[in-house]
């Protein structure tokens, strides 16, 4: 019993390595779990109380638990059972397919890295780039909201900032859950945007097992009151202008609404402009069938050289915010309001008969968007110089006919942000930042648009073009 036994180097290595992993499991990664917790548990009583935001249980269920009832949920089982006839495979095939599908859709909540981490640096990163505004909110309809509601935010998008941008904003009234395409899941990213409760959705996937997985989760969500922000327009815009809406998520969210039951389902509409949108040029180049598509490593290429050559005007202090950041918060709709002023149950209706009453929904809530969409610097700036491209104009010239744009669009009920209450001051930054960005040059006192860049300047004109187009119809009073 007391004879030494040699081993060898490399054997004694591997059993070393085995005890400090058993010594990690069972003794310091419990106090780690223990002590993250006990934070968690802190923040979600500080919100609580501080912010008066209610997190419904389902958000902050483990998401193992999540995946497992949306795994046994009795729909995806039966679109399991016709999976299985269509393809002739064993039902086991099936269940792993759906498994995947869970793992890849159902988030991770953290309310720690949601409120202490997220909340801080969406609001370092949005307040570094922008001048950040909170321009109109129709506070008594919002206010008069049941807290019991499911809301979702249907907001139009413009740039990635967007989801930024929101959620700081709408940060102190509620944790939102984010639908994301498939452009953020990568590695590390996928992570983060899972634990902040986003969850992933792939907007082309033509399989019927993974829409019903997805349909599933939605509707569970959405039945649990938890809050939520969809663009349904399904992607940037390529031009500026607003895009028809892609319906599938807010179908999801009525196919199963029950105008009786305990729970209303509200939407408000969110509109999101900005003076300057990072990635303004590639979206115009997506928008030219012509040119030839780039991969991923030139995406990174050019976004490293736009970051470099911001960082050298820093050095040489001739950097600037990009402009003025700008959203508002529309009136909300309520879905149980509305199906009883219509006389319908979405419910009751066949695929064809509910969509098209989805349809017409999402024209009237892309229409409330489109009303909200904040007036700013430069699209105010972009219009006038677009209604004489082959001229030259003065600032005298362009001070008269912005003043022209601003009462007519007034008239039409545009909400027009300008900043420091100081129109002068306002063109000046619309021109300054054009001319930045040689979009604009000025010589002798008058400004010229650039040759080349039409397509950049109607980019930030098609921002608010529905809304002039709308003026016009406007008879003066």
């Amino acid at each position: 019993m007391t004879q030494t036994v040699a081993l060898p180097l490399w054997v004694f290595v591997i059993l070393l390595v085995l005890a400090a992993l058993a010594a990690l499991e069972w003794l310091l990664l419990p106090g780690v779990r223990w002590y993250f917790r006990r934070k968690v548990a802190r923040v979600i009583e500080e919100i609580n109380v501080r912010l008066n935001i209610d997190l419904p249980q389902f958000k902050l269920t483990r998401r193992e638990v999540l995946i497992d009832r949306l795994v046994n949920d009795a729909r995806v089982q039966a679109a399991a059972e016709a999976y299985c006839g269509e393809h002739e495979v064993p039902r086991r095939v099936a269940l792993q397919q759906i498994h995947r599908y869970a793992r890849e859709i159902v988030p991770a909540f953290n309310a720690y890295l949601y409120f202490r981490i997220g909340y801080w640096a969406a609001k370092r990163v949005a307040h570094f780039l922008y001048r950040v505004r909170l321009g109109y909110a129709d506070s008594a309809a919002l206010a008069a909201v049941n807290p019991q509601s499911a809301v979702v935010f249907v907001i139009n998008h413009r740039s990635n900032m967007d989801y930024v941008l929101v959620a700081f904003l709408a940060a102190e009234r509620v944790a939102l859950s984010y639908a994301v395409g498939e452009w953020a899941r990568v590695w590390p990213l996928q992570t983060l945007i899972r634990a902040m409760g986003a969850y992933f959705v792939r907007r082309n996937s033509g399989d019927p097992l993974y829409r019903t997985v997805l349909q599933r989760y939605v509707q569970m969500a959405t039945e649990a009151g938890v809050p939520q922000a969809v663009y349904p327009e399904g992607g940037l815009t390529v031009d500026g202008r607003l895009r028809a809406p892609r319906l599938g998520l807010l179908d999801y969210m009525l196919k199963t609404f029950n105008p009786d039951g305990a729970r209303d389902l509200v939407f408000v509409p969110v509109g999101v402009n900005y003076d300057r949108v990072l990635e303004d040029r590639t979206l115009l180049l997506k928008s030219d069938a012509t040119r030839p598509r780039r991969g991923f490593s030139h995406g990174v290429a050019v976004a490293l050289a736009f970051a470099g050559r911001q960082l050298w005007n820093m050095v040489l202090g001739r950097w600037y915010r990009f402009g003025y950041a700008c959203v508002n918060f529309g009136r909300p709709i309520s879905m149980r309001a509305y199906v009883r002023q219509h006389g319908f149950d979405f419910r009751a209706l066949d695929d064809a008969q509910r969509h098209e009453r989805v349809a017409a929904l999402g024209s009237a809530v892309m229409s409330a968007i489109g009303q909200i969409t904040p007036v700013l610097p430069v699209s105010l700036v972009a219009t006038v110089l677009l209604s004489h491209p082959e001229n030259s104009m003065s600032e005298l010239d362009l001070k008269a006919a912005i003043h022209a744009l601003i009462r007519k669009l007034e008239r039409s009920g545009a909400h027009i942000y300008i900043p420091r209450a100081d129109l002068d001051y306002a063109i000046t930054v619309g021109l300054r930042m054009l001319t930045l960005r040689r979009v604009v040059t000025e010589r002798d006192g008058l400004y010229t648009i650039e040759r080349g860049q039409l397509d950049l300047l109607r980019y930030y004109a098609n921002s608010i073009a529905h809304l002039v187009e709308r003026a016009d119809g406007v008879r003066p009073s």
